[in-house]
């Protein structure tokens, strides 16, 4: 082959790569839309499993501050004088939904809007509450957080940056006992933020709220147990 015929064969048109561009672009897009309906259907499904969810005072970190219907809890970076109970968090900003799951599947959906710090999830009967706690499965904690604002995990051992489109203004949980899954979703966007599978669910499993401490009301928002709205997707 001659050399001017070599150039001209190992360099395609510029129109040519403009039209590989564009049909991935849109393969990409078609593929997110699917996707999305998909996630949307998903959580319509689990959605069904909804529970009235309410915190337990008696497990509440002494700083932290309930609402009278057990539906909001924020931190005030004032500790209270609180009975030691067995079954309080004494040094985290933490508290257990009144209600305990054993079998089938639940569902709850909390608003973190506002805030720069939280966890949330569901934990084990038996899991520690006193002293510092490490959230992993492994330690009976399977929950997701959100750290300085826009650093989302999930608190696996080691753990796993999350990396979301955007940041969620209300999260569902939904728990599968049987099935070993745990899985969180941003609602408003209909996407799911992470799942936890193959767990081995031994004991009762508590509702986890965490939101954090107040940093000089930085993050003072509360986080809301939310009515779930089936009708919304």
């Amino acid at each position: 082959m001659k050399k001017e015929d070599w150039t001209k064969v190992s360099v395609p048109p510029a129109s040519h790569e403009g039209t590989v561009r564009r049909a991935v672009s849109q393969l990409e897009e078609t593929l997110r839309e699917k996707m999305k309906k998909l996630v949307e259907v998903q959580l319509k499904s689990v959605q069904k499993f909804a529970k009235n969810v309410s915190l337990d005072p008696d497990t509440a970190d002494p700083e932290l501050i309930l609402s009278a219907d057990g539906k909001r809890v924020n931190d005030s970076d004032v500790r209270k004088n609180l009975p030691n109970n067995s079954e309080r968090y004494s040094t985290c900003s933490c508290v257990l939904a009144k209600q305990s799951f054993s079998s089938g599947r639940f569902y709850f959906e909390v608003q973190v809007k506002r805030k720069t710090d939280w966890d949330l999830g569901v934990t084990r009967e038996l899991s520690k509450r006193k002293g510092n706690i490490t959230l992993s499965p492994q330690k009976g904690y399977w929950t997701v957080c959100l750290r300085n604002g826009n650093q989302y995990k999930a608190n696996e051992d080691p753990e796993v940056v999350l990396s979301l489109q955007s940041g969620p203004q209300k999260v569902g949980v939904f728990v599968d006992y049987e099935e070993g899954l745990v899985s969180f979703y941003d609602v408003e966007a209909a996407a799911l933020i992470y799942s936890f599978t193959g767990c081995s669910f031994k004991e009762k499993l508590f509702p986890y709220f965490c939101p954090k401490h107040n940093d000089d009301g930085r993050n003072s928002a509360p986080l809301i147990i939310s009515p779930v709205n089936q009708t919304r997707l």
